[in-house]
């Protein structure tokens, strides 16, 4: 088949093949001398830009040795490959969308989150996480793991990418997990919201009906592929890299931007509920 452009379905496949290739603690090189194929080819596929034909693929994941389970995954997301959109759906403990969301994010060069509820999760501390996922539909059990999984996101608000926050005021009001966690959460927010490279910035309650109101999403710009819209429901994820889609959601930044207040403002917004709770 002709070689595509990486999308985000196939660069999810190559995610997959990447780690089948690795379990066999061959380079790439060398697989394609053992399989006979050109390693440009292999090269493409793990960074999701097809390069083998349905048949290699298939060689390829026998000579992996890949379960039955995984390699019938990795084929239908091959199939897949040219349409729009990924949607994941959990099959154990830590969603299959938050691995992906990870990867993602690590790869991103700017990251646009909006959020009208919670505090967006990777400005969250350890105690508003686990309170935030007891209350979600995560089996008992899997809680630690899953709080883990989403307190390791925050590993990424370093130097390096840029990131923007619009968040709803009615989201800092909440309190969750009590007065103290709550407290605790928003002084964690006025200091993560000095660093330059965090764009923090409110959504007051007193414009009334605005453009994020269908709900939160995030927006991940890359340097090499083209942006990416997120969208988390209660059991599944929803990833978008096509045109039309993405400038959707690229309009509503734009118009959260054009009424949310400054980073000054923003704080004082913290500021004062802070005072209320003294």
């Amino acid at each position: 088949m002709p070689k595509r452009e990486s999308n985000v379905l196939g660069r999810e496949f190559g995610n997959g093949l990447r780690a089948a290739i690795a379990t066999t603690d061959l380079t790439q090189r060398r697989l394609a001398e053992v399989l006979d194929f050109d390693e440009a080819q292999i090269s493409e596929a793990v960074n999701g830009k097809r390069g083998l034909d349905e048949h290699q693929v298939e060689v390829l994941l026998a000579y992996c040795r890949v379960p039955l389970a995984e390699r019938r995954r990795l084929m239908s997301l091959y199939a897949e490959a040219g349409e729009k959109g990924l949607l994941l759906f959990p099959e154990d403990g830590v969603p299959d969308q938050l691995r992906t969301l990870i990867s993602h994010e690590k790869e991103s060069s700017e990251i646009i989150d909006w959020a009208m509820s919670l505090v967006p999760g990777v400005l969250q501390t350890p105690e508003y996480t686990h309170h935030v996922t007891e209350a979600g539909p995560i089996d008992k059990d899997d809680v630690p793991k899953v709080v883990a999984a989403r307190i390791a996101r925050a590993e990424i608000l370093r130097p390096g990418r840029t990131f923007t926050f619009l968040v709803h005021e009615q989201a800092l009001w909440l309190p969750v997990g009590g007065e103290d966690v709550w407290r605790d959460q928003l002084a964690h927010l006025l200091r993560m919201s000095v660093r330059a490279y965090i764009n923090f910035h409110v959504i007051p309650r007193s414009i009334g009906m605005h453009a994020g109101a269908a709900g939160d999403f995030r927006l991940m710009r890359f340097p090499k592929y083209p942006p990416l819209v997120f969208l988390d429901t209660l059991n599944c994820g929803l990833f978008f890299d096509d045109k039309e889609t993405v400038a959707l959601y690229e309009d509503r930044v734009k118009r959260l931007a054009a009424v949310a207040l400054d980073r000054e403002e923003s704080r004082g917004v913290i500021d004062n509920i802070l005072e209320g709770l003294q």
